[in-house]
């Protein structure tokens, strides 16, 4: 009997603050969990829930969940980088998390990544997948329907089913880039490995006792390694 292959948590991260970020984050999530037939189980910020609302829970919250999961997408839309994005891009890097790096901005895309500030760039086990999503729509578009009218477009959902069709094609995409990144060697040696996981558990003054904090930490390194992702 084949062995069923255990899920993989992926920290998605991204803006969460309009009705498009919401929906967007949604759908992609959940086909990146379809197309990877279940392998990759999107962690959505969106739907996470601290004790408590201030800033700082919060904020809280966020980095343990990041440093807790496997692997991490971060979505690098827009003319400026969102700067909470950002920042758990660079925690990620420093816990030596696998990530891909999204940006389907059509401003600056064509697959290199010169089109954001370079310091967040040429990172190891970072994949960066740079598209034109709205050039791919408008391919879809037009493979896929005659021109009608605005009426039958609206009331067939046309204009869904293509966007919905672009983010099952971008969720392949992070799909493939995932399986390729799993397979890449850790950067963090090995002796160096538990002193930076105890670092990241002091480092961001996260609440609660020291201890705790740093058996909690040291549990997310052991799951890594036993998952062979350190």
């Amino acid at each position: 009997m084949k062995k069923k292959l255990r899920s993989l948590n992926v920290f998605f991260a991204g803006e969460m603050f309009d009705i498009k970020h919401l929906i967007g984050n949604a759908y992609l999530a959940e086909a990146i969990y379809e197309k990877s037939h279940g392998r990759y189980l999107c962690v959505l910020p969106q739907d996470l829930d601290p004790r408590g609302t201030t800033p700082r829970t919060i904020r809280d919250h966020h980095i343990r969940s990041l440093v807790g999961c496997d692997l991490a997408l971060f979505n690098f839309d827009g003319a400026d980088l969102d700067s909470g994005t950002v920042a758990e891009f660079m925690l990620a890097k420093f816990a030596d998390i696998p990530s891909v790096i999204l940006r389907s901005d059509r401003r600056g895309a064509g697959g290199k990544p010169s089109q954001w500030n370079p310091m967040a760039n040429h990172y190891p086990r970072t994949a960066v997948l740079s598209l034109d999503g709205l050039g791919a729509y408008k391919a879809i578009l037009k493979r896929r329907h005659r021109k009608i009218d605005e009426v039958s477009r609206l009331a067939g959902q046309h204009s869904s089913a293509d966007a919905q069709r672009l983010c099952d094609d971008i969720a392949a995409s992070v799909v493939r880039a995932f399986d390729r990144l799993r397979d890449t060697e850790p950067v963090m040696p090995r002796h160096l490995r538990e002193e930076v996981y105890n670092w990241l558990s002091l480092m961001p003054a996260l609440r609660g006792k020291e201890k705790p904090l740093r058996r909690e930490f040291e549990g997310f390194l052991e799951l890594k390694v036993q998952r062979s992702l350190l």
